[in-house]
């Protein structure tokens, strides 16, 4: 794609979907807030703590969702999951959730992928107390986790325009002081952007952070495990 794209040469990233539109207001809603994070190091600090918060979603993944404990869940079973947990989305919106985060349009989601989408759900929760209250009884322990990740996502999205460019990306990671900021910034970068736009919204960004922190690569080995077991 050539050289590096600055902010005043990228486009505006423009939602395809009324979820995509949504998802975008809600982050830049949240963006008005502020972010407690600091620098790029102190995000790689979490990690740890992220990827033990992002493991809690297993026992809700097989206790709640994963039915026929086949290693994901269909259209069916994700209602049922939210039925149990008292998320009361129209069927509307978990029609656009199933389609956004079925990654590989296999009309199944994997254990990576409910992680996505139940982050998403924490970014679009209600505001009103009792869908919040209900929230919390269904999963209390995740959502210091996902604030976490909206926490990050807004730190990068340094203008707050519900998206993170290229120059942005390197921005944060050079104020970290690492000698090789500038390849660490493109891979990363690479890593996020994976329809190649030049622009990474919040869901690119969590499917490439649930990489980073490991979870992918350790759910393969934990499944292998239990498979030879």
């Amino acid at each position: 794609m050539g050289g590096a794209m600055t902010k005043s040469d990228a486009r505006e990233w423009v939602p395809e979907t009324k979820l995509e539109a949504k998802i975008k207001e809600a982050v830049q809603r949240r963006a008005s807030k502020g972010t407690t994070m600091k620098s790029f190091n102190s995000i790689i600090l979490k990690f740890p703590k992220i990827d033990e918060g992002l493991r809690n979603c297993k026992a809700i993944f097989q206790e709640f969702a994963d039915e026929d404990s086949n290693g994901s869940i269909d259209h069916s079973e994700l209602k049922n999951c939210f039925r149990k947990l008292e998320i009361m989305f129209e069927e509307e919106e978990i029609n656009e959730l199933f389609q956004a985060c079925d990654i590989n349009a296999d009309m199944e989601i994997a254990f990576t992928e409910f992680i996505v989408l139940l982050c998403l759900v924490y970014l679009l929760k209600d505001d009103s107390s009792t869908l919040q209250k209900k929230w919390r009884l269904g999963m209390p322990k995740l959502e210091p986790t996902f604030e976490t990740l909206v926490d990050t996502f807004v730190f990068l999205d340094e203008n707050k325009d519900g998206h993170v460019s290229r120059e942005e990306m390197f921005i944060a990671i050079d104020e970290s002081g690492e000698r090789s900021s500038g390849r660490i910034a493109m891979k990363r970068f690479e890593e996020m952007d994976w329809d190649k736009n030049g622009m990474v919204n919040f869901k690119e960004f969590l499917f490439a952070f649930t990489q980073w922190v490991g979870i992918d690569e350790n759910e393969e080995d934990d499944d292998d495990n239990n498979d030879k077991a």
